[in-house]
């Protein structure tokens, strides 16, 4: 059967369709409605081994469970890897036919889609950190108000019912105090909101199977560890530690040149070290603010105090011991992850590199 390659340019009311043979041809292009029934109708009309793909975006999810059973290969790939699609003219028409031709010569960078069973984790975890972005940005509302006016308000007493009425005293304008009150009944909203999402995607964490095993690690509270479940999904997407830590942010990019050189007619690699460019800039945000607090947090808890002043005591700098000990969590996390073991301390004090 011949393979035929499919490249998706998808808009909120319109999709464009490409389709490559296995030597490169276009053979099709179609023009689509963004609705499930139709692009069902068109893959299902395409004969041979289908290929499809399509950038990551809005509709990523709910176009990948539509599209996945009827097809051979799914990609949903990464739109910043996709340099090609930035040359030349653009449009859905040209883009459509770059992510055929990117998908058949297989120089396309997918990102993760599957794990149906964590979606509704998912979506109470995503639900859940957006009602806390929500109250901060509330809160920092509230605050500057005050400081607006010159009026003291460090701390979070400002913010407590108990004492509101002496802060709404403070301010001697009308008009602002009335912001300030519609504020407060925002903000009273919002935290019993915030209170009902907790609750509601903690009780929906527990029942995943790894959730017991994380729960051993010291510095992994509730929380952490339903953003780390919904988040990673599966933890067998990742072969090694390292592939982990980009993931989380925690990788080195480094950059080399000329790494090797002809002695006497034989090619040798250069002895020089390659240069360091800090750490990858491409990776969940998410992740990385989780082990980075959990490291923060294991500054004061044993046996990742221990580990952290030992990285101290032979020199190294305080920020890089963070960043390692953060690593080491998600090491941990990760192993126990993968093979359901318990948590043993002396594995902390072993090297993360």
């Amino acid at each position: 059967m011949k393979d035929k390659y499919v490249g998706l340019d998808v808009h909120q009311s319109s999709t464009m369709a490409a389709v490559h043979d296995e030597k490169g041809k276009a053979v099709m292009e179609s023009l689509l409605k963004t609705e499930a029934e139709a692009i069902r109708d068109f893959v299902k009309g395409l004969s041979g081994t289908i290929h499809v793909t399509f950038e990551e975006g809005t509709q990523a999810g709910w176009l990948y469970e539509i599209v996945k059973p009827l097809v051979a290969e799914m990609v949903v790939c990464n739109p910043r890897a996709n340099k090609l699609l930035a040359v030349g003219n653009k449009g859905d028409r040209v883009d459509a036919h770059k992510l055929a031709e990117l998908l058949r010569g297989g120089q396309l960078k997918s990102v993760y889609h599957g794990g149906s069973s964590s979606r509704q984790l998912k979506e109470l975890v995503h639900n859940y950190d957006s009602l806390v972005s929500d109250t901060t940005r509330v809160m920092n509302r509230i605050k500057a108000i005050y400081r607006g006016r010159a009026i003291r308000c460090a701390g979070r007493d400002v913010y407590y019912t108990r004492h509101r009425a002496e802060w709404l005293e403070k301010l001697r304008e009308a008009g602002v105090r009335r912001r300030a009150e519609f504020l407060y009944q925002e903000l009273d909203t919002l935290r019993g909101l915030r209170r009902e999402a907790k609750q509601a995607m903690l009780k929906e964490s527990r029942r995943h199977a790894a959730y017991p095993t994380l729960k051993q690690i010291p510095v992994l509270g509730p929380i952490r560890i339903a953003e780390i479940l919904a988040k990673v999904v599966s933890p067998h997407r990742f072969r090694t530690k390292r592939q982990f830590w980009a993931y989380c942010g925690f990788g080195v990019v480094t950059r080399s040149s000329a790494d090797y050189e002809f002695v006497e007619g034989r090619a040798q690699k250069r002895q020089r070290a390659p240069m360091t460019r800090g750490l990858n800039p491409n990776f969940n945000r998410r992740l990385k603010y989780v082990f980075k607090s959990a490291a923060v947090d294991g500054l004061r808890q044993e046996p990742f105090q221990s580990y952290y002043l030992r990285r101290v005591a032979v020199g190294m700098r305080p920020e890089m011991a963070r960043l390692t000990l953060a690593r080491k969590i998600a090491a941990l996390t990760l192993t126990l992850w993968k093979k359901g073991e318990g948590f043993n301390e002396l594995k902390v004090s072993e090297p993360v590199a």
